[in-house]
């Protein structure tokens, strides 16, 4: 099936997951820093257009390249090589595969509180990558929607990059998506994407549930977007 674009109503952000992004290790932060926090990430999520593309594929086999292993997906081009993502998928029998942005409205404001001011593009910038991650979060509940009709169980997500899978699956990736049509995601040639404020990453399908993930709702990042919980149910059946 055809990759189609959905749309993610992502209201908010963790205000820790901000701080985060910003260094903050329990420094005194000022009330006027406090309210001009509060103030970047209002307009940061104004600004937002976070949309999204998933596809899911069947494992169809293992094999090996130059001396790290390949898991090979049907009916794709695409091939998740390294022995970080082959420990991560071991005993998956599909992978969801998805890639979102926020959209290029962040990437002019950033660019214009660059001209302006400094502290706001800081704070704006950990905004963006709370937002996205929130989207990445929304995808992912689409991929957990489409294993649990397949009666099976999700992992977690990883991101080209991420251990020894190489940064250089990004093109295949997002070919399989048709990113580059649907959501206007570019590669530079250091294949670094643009929207920057965008993420890919995979996640395996298993017939068990992994021990730890998912293990109640109340913890699941998934939990604001999630089909199954709003029909009455969960992945864990």
């Amino acid at each position: 099936m055809a990759a189609a674009r959905r749309c993610y109503d992502v209201r908010s952000v963790e205000r820790a997951e901000v701080l985060r992004y910003l260094g903050y290790a329990g420094q005194p932060v000022t009330p006027e820093l406090d309210a001009r926090i509060d103030e970047v990430v209002a307009r940061c999520l104004d600004v937002c257009r976070p949309c999204g593309v998933t596809r899911v594929f069947d494992v169809s086999g293992h094999g090996e390249k130059n001396g790290a292993p390949v898991i090979e997906l049907a009916g794709t081009a695409l091939a998740l090589e390294g022995r970080s993502i082959a420990e991560h998928l071991d005993g998956a029998v599909a992978v969801g595969v998805l890639a979102v942005t926020v959209g290029m409205g962040v990437e002019a404001e950033l660019r214009r509180l660059s001209l302006t001011d400094r502290l706001a593009q800081v704070i704006f910038d950990a905004a963006g990558t709370a937002a996205v991650e929130r989207a990445a979060d929304a995808a992912e509940a689409d991929v957990v929607a489409a294993a649990a009709a397949r009666g099976l169980h999700c992992g977690t997500r990883f991101s080209p990059g991420y251990g020894d899978l190489p940064l250089a699956t990004q093109p295949v990736l997002l070919g399989a998506l048709d990113a580059g049509r649907l959501l206007g995601i570019t590669l530079s040639p250091a294949l670094l994407m643009s929207p920057t404020k965008s993420v890919t990453a995979v996640v395996g399908l298993f017939e068990s549930p992994r021990p730890g993930v998912r293990s109640s709702c109340a913890g699941c990042p998934c939990r604001d977007f999630c089909v199954l919980l709003r029909a009455g149910s969960t992945c864990r059946g």
